[in-house]
């Protein structure tokens, strides 16, 4: 894969270092092509190696890789907790419908009617005000 091509995929991916300038490490100067200081999830996991295996301080491995101290220990934390999984960031917002419990969703798969009359049906039977269109697209 060329240069141009990974970078282009790692944009693709969202994958793209905040701040590729500021990479200051050494294995990314290599000329290989190996390293880039655009991969973020390679940045961080150098920036890790760099700790923990040469011995290099959190705050100086953290500005090496173009992170504060903190933003180090936050990647250290999902490192310790995911693994390499970790070192992806996690989408940003809400993972889904929060009200829409398994009994609800349960009680929607044999429902029967409009939206608006499960809406009721629902508030009613489980105490639960979801809107018509969320009952909408459960039942999808």
């Amino acid at each position: 894969m060329s240069g141009a091509s990974r970078k282009q995929a790692l944009k693709d991916s969202g994958l793209v270092h905040p701040n590729p300038a500021a990479v200051r490490s050494a294995v990314f100067d290599h000329p290989s092509g190996l390293f880039l200081p655009e991969d973020k999830v390679q940045v961080k996991y150098e920036m890790l190696r760099a700790h923990f295996v040469d011995g290099v301080t959190v705050t100086e491995s953290a500005a090496a890789h173009g992170y504060s101290r903190a933003a180090f220990y936050l990647v250290e934390s999902a490192f310790d907790a995911a693994g390499m999984l970790g070192l992806l960031d996690e989408r940003r917002g809400r993972r889904g419908p929060v009200k829409l419990t398994p009994e609800i969703v349960e009680f929607l798969d044999r429902a029967e009617g409009t939206g608006s009359e499960l809406t009721a049906e629902i508030e009613a039977r489980f105490g639960v005000r979801l809107h018509r269109r969320t009952v909408e697209r459960a039942r999808r």
